[in-house]
């Protein structure tokens, strides 16, 4: 699945140096494989680095230095159909949602789907089943702008998982939710996980950490 081999990436250019190296690292030389299947909670402080990694993962930023590959093909440089090739096989959820505003709840839902045309019945009926179990059925055709941080939540994990992705990578997924619902996103999660999609989550939530 995904390897990173003495990655780094900085924004801007080197600054001052120090033992480790330029003092502007956002991210210093890491090496780690995230294998197909696995579950994996991206811990630490702010500033530690895990949005960083985020958008390296998702191709928003390249790496400084090292490489990035996935699957065995080398994304360090990805090019515009590579970046599209894996984001199709990515569930994606920003932390700043990242809905479109004047579409409906059920339209960003759809979104991932609509990319070969339009959506057939057994897919719209996914849909459906997709809103109702993130508690959404009553919103389906309010406007994303006029939701609240909750619901913008719920819609953007819906939008994520409805195209059933090989990989879900997920930025503080329960960081605008009740207890109850953050509950059923973890299980959610658990359960694709179960069925062998590859799940990587940047968290700060002590009982999401403590549940794995």
């Amino acid at each position: 699945m995904f390897v990173l081999q003495n990655v780094s990436f900085r924004y801007g250019p080197a600054t001052q140096a120090t033992p480790q190296g330029p003092s502007n690292w956002a991210l210093h030389n890491i090496s780690l494989t995230l294998p197909r299947g696995s579950f994996h909670l991206l811990t630490g402080p702010s500033g530690a680095g895990k949005t960083t990694l985020f958008k390296l993962l998702t191709l928003a930023l390249q790496p400084t230095e090292g490489t990035l590959t996935f699957n065995t093909e080398d994304l360090t440089h990805a090019t515009r159909s590579q970046r599209a090739h894996l984001r199709r096989k990515l569930g994606v959820v920003y932390q700043n949602f990242r809905l479109l505003p004047h579409l409906t709840v059920r339209q960003n839902v759809e979104l991932p789907l609509t990319i070969h045309g339009p959506l057939t019945p057994t897919q719209q009926n996914e849909v459906a089943e997709m809103l109702e179990w993130v508690g959404l059925t009553s919103l389906a055709e309010k406007p994303a702008g006029q939701l609240s941080g909750g619901e913008q939540q719920r819609t953007a994990l819906a939008r994520a998982v409805v195209h059933k992705p090989e990989v879900i990578i997920a930025d503080e997924p329960t960081g605008n939710v009740d207890a109850a619902m953050s509950r059923k996103i973890l299980h959610l999660l658990t359960e694709l996980h179960k069925l062998g999609t590859t799940i990587i989550i940047a968290t700060h939530d002590e009982k999401l950490i403590n549940s794995k």
